[in-house]
């Protein structure tokens, strides 16, 4: 009977070790975050059903489905999808004119918009997919020496790159 408690209690030792080391090296249930292109990041529309749809700002992309009223198909936002619509977050425009990522001559005031949005609004509510290539690669595709990938918004480098 001794030996039976005994192999009994070395099981199940061995199995809450076990259980611990498995538990110890499970990945993250976050996915990593992506590079976007622009191109690819325009599949995200949300015009396609069964795709999910994504929005960029300041060059990071969020993934706004949750608000599909708001950014689907025919919704009042969806101008701002499949695309960085930085400037038009900070104007708080639809104007075709104004879905870009390019700020020049932004006022402090849209600026200091721009980030009180980006914070309260995107970041507080929708998870980060990744990251436009303008955000970390410069125009000739060499890596932008300003992107601090520990800087960023749930960028965990040892998940990323």
């Amino acid at each position: 009977m001794a030996t039976l408690t005994f192999q009994v209690f070395l099981f199940v030792l061995v199995s809450m070790c076990f259980g611990e080391d498995v538990n110890f090296r499970r990945k993250s249930e976050t996915k990593p975050v992506r590079l976007f292109m622009e191109e690819e990041l325009s599949n995200y529309d949300g015009s396609e059903e069964g795709l999910p749809i994504y929005m960029a700002i300041k060059g990071v992309v969020f993934d706004v489905t949750k608000g599909k009223v708001f950014y689907g198909k025919d919704a009042p936002y969806n101008a701002l999808v499949g695309k960085d619509s930085t400037r038009a977050v900070a104007k708080m425009s639809l104007d075709p004119e104004d879905l870009t990522s390019d700020t020049t001559g932004l006022s402090e005031e849209q600026l200091k918009s721009l980030d009180t949005i980006f914070e309260e609004t995107y970041k507080a509510k929708y998870p980060i997919v990744g990251y436009t290539a303008s955000r970390i690669l410069n125009q000739d595709g060499s890596p932008n020496p300003d992107f601090q990938p520990e800087d960023q918004p749930h960028f965990q480098i040892k998940d990323e790159f």
